[in-house]
């Protein structure tokens, strides 16, 4: 089964460190995040690859010409200013109607992915979306007149479910795409999920995204306290 990595936008918010790379080459300590990502796929046994490059796409090719000989792994034009719906639409010929997962480039997540697929099996789902929910940033207190009266540490069982990508997509949703400008997160998931189409894996465990420096400051010391490698 393949695997496809949206890895083409601009990263705008990481500006220092994407000025010549694009974003998912960016370090988490010696190591790109998309590096890890592919690894975490390789650890259950997926070998096949298709990274949505688009953004400086050329940094993706040379690099993985000298790394991780041993999976499949190809950079696919898709254009500079293409959304994420029309990196995916972009790539239906090379997916030949076939079921296939997809994730993005800028986050980790120890998701067990063969549980993630067998659920996903056994519905007839066109999209299953793995649900998480991000860590907190704030605690919450009550305060009457001068006097705190409720007092919580930050928890991330406090915040709701977001989509934390690392999907499991059946062909038809290629249905659901219609050209460059197709945001995958806005008309398609909200159309599947009308027609009671989208499934959603809960992932209690750990899960960060990328998007600004902070973000990456953590996955690093997450990465040092050996929750994620």
């Amino acid at each position: 089964m393949k695997v496809v990595i949206l890895a083409g936008g601009l990263g705008t918010r990481l500006a220092e460190y994407t000025k010549t790379i694009p974003k998912p080459m960016v370090k988490i300590l010696s190591v790109p995040i998309i590096e890890r990502i592919i690894r975490h796929y390789n650890r259950f046994g997926f070998e096949d690859f298709l990274i949505a490059g688009g953004y400086k796409q050329n940094v993706l090719k040379k690099f993985f010409k000298n790394k991780l000989r041993d999976l499949s792994i190809k950079v696919i034009n898709t254009g500079k200013k293409t959304m994420t719906g029309g990196r995916v639409k972009r790539l239906e010929k090379y997916l030949k109607n076939d079921r296939f997962m997809l994730t993005y480039g800028d986050g980790l997540s120890n998701v067990n992915l063969k549980k993630l697929l067998k659920f996903h099996s056994k519905t007839k789902n066109y999209v299953t979306l793995t649900a998480v929910r991000p860590p907190a940033r704030f605690g919450g207190i009550k305060i009457k007149g001068k006097k705190v009266k409720y007092f919580k540490e930050k928890s991330h069982l406090d915040e709701g479910w977001i989509n934390g990508g690392f999907f499991v997509m059946e062909p038809k949703i290629f249905n659901f795409l219609k050209d460059d400008n197709t945001i995958l997160e806005s008309f398609p998931l909200e159309n599947i999920c009308k027609i009671n189409k989208l499934g959603a894996f809960k992932h209690n465990g750990f899960w960060q995204c990328m998007d600004t420096k902070r973000d990456k400051q953590l996955l690093e010391q997450i990465i040092k306290k050996k929750i994620f490698n």
